[in-house]
């Protein structure tokens, strides 16, 4: 067997392996999020039935007011870290991709390069004009593909950032909310029961 159709038979293995660990990287990310829904199913359902239970309890409407505001922020929170846990998933599923794509341009760039070399050692005299042609286009395209991967990176990062800074803007939007309406349902509180004395005074 001749040494190019082993490069062959090697280029093919290295398609399949790549192509099943991508769909294995995108079926365990699918997995995760199926689990992860499926626990925030489960764990709603139980807060549902106890929530139900604590209104069933409740005896005025004062106390109905504070449940209400009492449930505000724990629920933010919740829909926060959910999105952060899809976030999570999804990004950890795009970096093994990124790093699949980086193995596969290697690989590539590397084959190049070696045919590069070997149609040098071929070459009639007079073409190191064209291979060295050839070389410059290679490391052109291989400085423009890291300038892109890092810009790819680059823009993960801010998208991390920006989910950080939303996720904390939220968080304390939502905390300001909680104490307005906690401090409103106090006051509702503190006028239900002082016109209650003004009326039982009457």
């Amino acid at each position: 067997m001749s040494a190019i159709p082993q490069q062959i038979l090697d280029r093919q293995k290295s398609a399949i392996n790549t192509f099943v660990a991508v769909q294995g990287s995108i079926f365990g990310g699918f997995e995760k999020l199926v689990d992860l829904n499926m626990k925030v199913i489960k764990a709603s359902l139980g807060e549902a039935a106890e929530q139900s239970q604590q209104v069933s309890e409740l005896k005025d409407p004062q106390e109905a007011v504070a449940f209400v505001s009492s449930l505000a922020q724990p629920n933010a929170e919740k829909a926060i870290a959910y999105t952060k846990n899809v976030y999570d998933i999804l990004s950890n599923v795009s970096n093994e991709l990124i790093k699949l794509t980086e193995t596969q341009v290697a690989e590539g760039q590397q084959q190049i390069a070696e045919t590069i070399d070997q149609l040098a050692k071929n070459a009639p005299t007079g073409s190191e004009s064209a291979v060295a042609l050839l070389k410059s286009s290679l490391a052109t395209a291989n400085t423009a593909y890291d300038s892109l991967n890092k810009a790819a990176k680059q823009a993960v990062e801010v998208a991390e950032s920006n989910l950080t800074a939303a996720t904390n803007a939220t968080i304390k939007a939502t905390e300001s909310a909680t104490a307005a309406t906690t401090a409103a349902a106090n006051n509702v509180a503190n006028a239900a029961k002082t016109a209650q004395r003004s009326g039982g005074r009457n």
